[in-house]
């Protein structure tokens, strides 16, 4: 195998069913100020360009958020730096006018179980397609010409109900209110199968789902195992028998400290998750000895140490990692999140040059 180079595609292929294959596959993320840095570094180019450099295996054929108010953006009031926002999920945010950032949030819309079902559900199930599906088709055609792998995205139902209501309305709900919240689990996945069906029913057979949803934070998981087996696992199942049905693999994108899920995700059938933030306690040298062999794992090189610039510290980290998620060869390279601007070119020229020279199969 590693006397063979193979395409993008088949590199995925293998490495999310635990095959022999050549090197391991690989994507980033990246912030619009770390490019801009990157630029004035000595960078000839854009966001593709680095993807190029990098080698990039993957690429996305669509998304999926679907929201009760599809156009809606009444800027309600701004400053120089600033816009206040009524947003197309029926929420009040302040945005950064001319930098990247979290939004801050005002005021939920959605902050009942009357809201719910009297005004956001009604207009949720009103609202269309929240795909394109033509442009689906075209998509993966155009990823089928590069050989790359291909993965239809989108939001699932937790992250969705959590931009919706917010953290505060929706965790004291899943204690308070779990019938609302299941409702609004279900129909949200509801929404979200209808548009994957539409894709693919247009001709979008990708190879994989891949959604995101942050079920975890720095220190821990949000809600306790028990209350997510009861009111969100059976829609993350709903989505993983999805795309296994129609051939595809199921990849799970949670930010934060989520290894007490580990069990329920392998349950639910999951084929790989990512990114395993690093500075939220997820650590592949630690996990893939123990779950390996059922799950493949996606991420997790640190950019706070990468952002050090310290050499040595940096090979250690991307070394190490690689060596533990390749045991199984079961590992994509991705940053533990995404790049922030505190890395430099330099830095991040150096990690490419680890991926070639560790990330190779023997």
């Amino acid at each position: 195998m590693p006397a063979t180079i193979l395409t993008s595609r088949e590199r995925m292929l293998r490495m999310l069913t635990r095959k022999d294959h050549d090197r391991i596959p690989r994507l980033d993320g990246y912030w619009p100020e770390t490019i801009k840095r990157w630029q004035s570094e000595g960078l000839d180019g854009d966001y593709a360009s680095v993807l190029k450099l990098l080698g990039a295996d993957i690429g996305g054929v669509c998304w999926t958020w679907p929201v009760p108010f599809p156009g809606k953006h009444e800027v309600l009031e701004q400053t120089d730096e600033t816009q206040l926002v009524r947003t197309n999920m029926g929420k009040v945010e302040r945005h950064w006018k001319n930098k990247s950032g979290t939004p801050e949030h005002i005021e939920f819309g959605c902050n009942s179980s009357e809201k719910w079902f009297d005004e956001f559900k009604p207009a949720l199930l009103k609202a269309g397609l929240s795909v394109n599906p033509k442009g689906s088709a075209e998509s993966l055609a155009r990823l089928r010409t590069e050989n790359k792998y291909a993965c239809m995205q989108g939001i699932e139902s937790f992250e969705a109900m959590r931009q919706l209501c917010g953290d505060e309305i929706l965790l004291t709900a899943m204690a308070a209110e779990p019938q609302w919240v299941r409702d609004m689990s279900r129909t949200y996945t509801d929404l979200i199968i209808r548009d994957l069906d539409a894709a693919h029913e247009a001709g979008c057979e990708a190879d994989a789902v891949w959604v995101f949803g942050d079920v975890g934070y720095n220190h821990g998981t949000f809600f306790s195992p028990a209350t997510y087996r009861e009111l969100v696992w059976p829609d993350h199942k709903r989505l993983c028998d999805w795309a296994h049905q129609r051939g595809m693999k199921f990849i799970y994108h949670t930010d934060g400290d989520v290894r007490v899920f580990l069990d329920l995700f392998v349950a639910a059938g999951f084929d790989c998750i990512q990114p395993m933030e690093a500075k939220a306690g997820m650590d592949v040298r630690e996990l893939a000895p123990k779950y390996g062999r059922k799950l493949s794992f996606f991420g997790n090189i640190n950019m706070v140490v990468a952002a050090t610039g310290d050499r040595e510290a940096i090979e250690h980290e991307v070394r190490s990692k690689l060596a533990a998620g390749m045991a199984n060869r079961g590992y994509a390279y991705y940053s533990d999140h995404s790049v922030p601007p505190t890395v430099s070119w330099d830095t991040y020229k150096f990690i490419m040059e680890l991926l070639d020279r560790y990330g190779q199969y023997e």
